[in-house]
């Protein structure tokens, strides 16, 4: 059965990866706004992992409404859900069995509620799959430790391939550098360099 895993090029998309293959013939897709480039660093992680690669193009229209509600609330999340759900609903729409995200339990955003997961699942006759959904921060970094070679720092450092860089990119472009850094707190991102 063919799964498209929404994938960022960080640890938890590709623990899910790991996770899901046994299973499913598994292609990393990386959801983007074409505001930048970095879609490209999702790619390279995909093949020096050995998965299958696409892309899908999501609507700027979303992501200017979710940059500009980022900076009206003053922090990310209700932004990044936006994206995430459209993201879910754009991977849905592909010639797939399943789709899958790297959500974890203690996720804080982006979530995905029962509803609507079942929700996607009966409007584009697909089977949505969390698999970290019972995993929690510990449980996912010892997994990683063990096996994946990962570049860890502050997120405007660490390039990866998922949307929180072309939000920034956007914001900074509106509103300013310094608004990037009032709406976004500091925190930590990760990107896969290989298998250990």
């Amino acid at each position: 059965m063919d799964l498209a895993l929404l994938y960022s090029g960080g640890k938890d998309s590709t623990l899910a990866a790991l996770l899901l293959d046994s299973f499913y013939e598994v292609t990393l897709v990386t959801a983007h706004f074409d505001v930048t480039g970095d879609w490209e660093h999702a790619r390279d992680a995909a093949d020096r992992l050995g998965y299958d690669f696409d892309v899908v193009e999501l609507d700027r229209e979303v992501a200017e409404s979710a940059a500009a509600r980022m900076v009206e609330d003053g922090y990310p999340r209700n932004g990044i859900q936006q994206v995430h759900e459209h993201a879910l609903e754009r991977v849905a729409e592909l010639d797939v069995d399943a789709i899958a995200d790297g959500t974890r339990r203690d996720d804080r955003v982006p979530t995905v509620s029962r509803a609507q997961a079942q929700s996607l699942e009966d409007r584009h006759d697909v089977d949505y799959l969390a698999p970290l959904s019972g995993f929690g921060r510990r449980a996912v970094d010892r997994l990683v430790d063990a096996n994946l070679e990962v570049e860890s720092g502050p997120s405007e450092r660490i390039t990866k391939g998922d949307y929180e860089t072309e939000l920034r990119a956007l914001i900074a472009e509106e509103h300013g550098p310094d608004t990037v850094e009032t709406v976004f707190p500091e925190h930590e991102q990760t990107y896969v360099r290989g298998l250990k």
